[in-house]
């Protein structure tokens, strides 16, 4: 499984018939087991570029392709549940024919098992979000694509659920590409980082993260960290010379 994005440019009109640029030349390639993390500041042109990758959004220059026959799942900013469907109807219209062994293992692994039979408006954020992931996950997905998904989430919370992606995406070979505004999110689950400018976006700096997930404790976060403050201030100062 690959995935390659090769977007030229992709522009908007607003409502005075001006044209806006929102992305800049991007290019860049995921292979399955990666985990690509797209870091950028709020509006700068990240959830349009996902719209791209996932086919929603024709309307650019350039080319995004993929097996046409991958499996996608993507969870939103917003949870985006049927209020009048059960979590586990939720989970199951997305993956109708899901193995209940394994749709009672994702259930254990977000912690879900004790509202199955509860609707949306039981849930908190967190559990909502949980609900997301799991509707994801259900369809096996070839390529899983998280749109910001710890967002708005108290800092103990947003941990949690960070162990649990990165459970889920250990468990299968899929292809993730998350997008994110923060840094530590990128550091604990990302392989490779794209960091991108404000808008019209392009990607400033390819990081890949060579120590496994697994071995990533608070030093080695800490190290990572440490290594892409000295490349930004390097960078920084290369253009300022230039």
């Amino acid at each position: 499984m690959r995935l390659e994005v090769d977007i030229t440019s992709k522009a908007f009109k607003n409502a005075a018939g001006d044209t806006q640029d929102v992305l800049a030349p991007i290019n860049l390639a995921l292979v399955s087991g990666e985990v690509g993390v797209l870091v950028g500041p709020s509006g700068c042109g990240k959830s349009t570029m996902l719209r791209i990758i996932l086919g929603l959004d024709p309307d650019f220059e350039g080319a995004v392709v993929r097996p046409p026959d991958a499996r996608i799942g993507m969870v939103f900013q917003e949870p985006r549940l049927l209020p009048w469907r059960s979590v586990e109807q939720n989970v199951r219209l997305a993956a109708p024919d899901a193995d209940d062994a394994k749709l009672a293992e994702l259930f254990k692994i977000l912690e879900l098992e004790a509202h199955r039979s509860h609707f949306p408006g039981e849930l908190s954020l967190g559990l909502a979000r949980r609900v997301a992931l799991a509707r994801a996950f259900a369809v096996e997905p070839d390529i899983l694509v998280l749109d910001e998904p710890l967002a708005s989430l108290d800092d103990a919370l947003a941990a949690r659920l960070r162990e649990e992606i990165a459970t889920l995406v250990a468990s299968r070979p899929v292809l993730t590409l998350l997008v994110t505004h923060s840094l530590d999110d990128a550091v604990r689950l990302g392989d490779r980082l794209f960091f991108l400018s404000p808008r019209p976006a392009r990607i400033l700096t390819e990081v890949p993260i060579t120590i496994p997930r697994a071995a990533r404790g608070e030093a080695e976060i800490a190290a990572i960290k440490a290594g892409l403050a000295r490349r930004t201030q390097g960078e920084r100062a290369a253009r300022d010379v230039s």
